[in-house]
């Protein structure tokens, strides 16, 4: 999906580096590099701010190979300090390949388990979500959220009894379309949310006017999703080379430049890149460590991506 091949080797012939300092033995610990990570406001529990979405990639079925590579993305994703993992009964097969994936790997202690609801009626969505639990493999979910808003009122009040009783850990909405967006900002007004979820990227920036701001407000974590703009956003790069100030937050590569570029922003919680690609995950991952740009360095970088 994303493209710059040579750039991609590049880094990962240094990546060995990185990947050593985070298999170094317990008393060798502190010279390990400090992933990236923010506070949930609900409960100041801290999330790596790098997370995995699932959406197309992992809808596999049960193609033995396949199902085979997103054991290994999965596997990089947590050797490399992820947490997150954020899937739906819209994907198709995903959370059944993750369940199975999760399975077969050795570290899914540091496993957050996100999902959603997405049906019409208390019933149906929780017969939904027990199954969703029953794919994953879970005693439950850390994080519950009401899919692109569908009945958000019924279901919202299911994930609200669920907390409560210890079912869940965190409730959230979620939007995936730009358009929605007034409807999530009246919701976040409204209700008291543990997490949102919604669009943000260096081509689409809409959610710095209203929505980001008053997550922040609200105090409601806030995931982003299609951060590469569905791989748009390599599409526009394609054949250009990083700028070398880019060196100065630690960014080697397109990926961690436009993932950085949404990790800055001060109410972004996580986002959640999606990938069917063990090395693409080894790149994106490595956004969750070194500097991030401050918010002079974000403009610049607004301003030099217009410009390609």
């Amino acid at each position: 999906m994303h493209g710059h091949r040579s750039e991609r080797r590049a880094f990962l012939q240094g990546l060995g580096g990185l990947a050593a300092a985070l298999c170094l033995p317990a008393g060798r610990a502190a010279e390990a590099p400090a992933p990236i990570a923010r506070p949930i406001p609900a409960s100041g529990e801290r999330l790596p701010a790098i997370g995995m979405g699932s959406w197309l990639t992992f809808d596999v079925g049960d193609n033995p190979q396949a199902r085979e590579v997103r054991r290994r993305v999965l596997q990089a994703f947590f050797d490399r300090g992820g947490a997150l993992v954020d899937a739906s009964p819209m994907y198709g097969s995903a959370e059944e390949v993750i369940g199975w994936a999760l399975q077969q790997i050795g570290n899914r202690a540091a496993l957050f388990a996100a999902t959603k609801v997405w049906t019409v009626g208390r019933e149906e969505g929780l017969r939904q979500m027990e199954a969703s639990r029953r794919l994953w493999g879970v005693a439950r979910f850390d994080l519950m959220q009401v899919h692109n808003l569908l009945d958000w009122e019924t279901q919202l009040a299911s994930l609200r009894a669920m907390r409560a009783e210890g079912r869940i850990r965190y409730l959230g909405v979620t939007t995936s379309h730009g358009r929605r967006h007034a409807e999530l900002e009246r919701i976040l007004a409204r209700e008291r949310l543990d997490f949102v979820q919604f669009t943000y990227n260096l081509a689409e920036r809409e959610a710095e006017r209203r929505l980001l701001p008053l997550a922040a407000e609200r105090g409601a974590a806030v995931i982003v999703n299609r951060p590469f703009r569905r791989g748009g956003l390599f599409t526009r790069v394609r054949g250009r080379a990083l700028p070398e100030w880019a060196a100065e937050f630690d960014c080697a590569n397109w990926a961690q430049y436009f993932l950085k570029f949404v990790v800055a922003h001060p109410a972004v919680t996580c986002v959640i890149p999606a990938t069917s690609n063990p090395a693409h995950m080894a790149e994106n991952m490595g956004a969750l460590y070194g500097r991030l740009p401050d918010a002079r360095t974000r403009q610049r970088m607004i301003e030099h991506f217009e410009r390609l």
